[in-house]
């Protein structure tokens, strides 16, 4: 990874109102490269991924002639804040109300 995603991930990570972070490979079959936070750990990381990338795919999809830059989604207790590029999506959870 390239040092300026590894200064953005270090910094995302101490920001206390962040409860994690995902990068994920794009594709048929999203995989979690990297990730912080408890959230994102074991079958419950990789259903975050699943969804999020299902997110992405459809809304882009939807759209056609323009390309997703950002998006965030907004649900009763959390926030999911989600970043795609050509070959990866970031992912980050953080509590709104800290």
């Amino acid at each position: 990874m390239s040092p300026e995603l590894e200064q953005t991930l270090s910094m995302l990570s101490s920001h206390r109102s962040v409860l994690g972070y995902m990068l994920i490979t794009r594709g048929l079959h999203p995989s979690i490269i990297r990730h912080s936070g408890v959230v994102f750990e074991g079958e419950q990381g990789k259903r975050y991924a699943a969804v999020v990338a299902r997110i992405v795919e459809s809304v882009q999809a939807g759209l056609e002639e323009d390309e997703v830059r950002f998006m965030r989604i907004r649900t009763k207790r959390h926030e999911i804040m989600i970043s795609p590029d050509d070959r990866y999506l970031l992912a980050v959870l953080h509590d709104p109300a800290t």
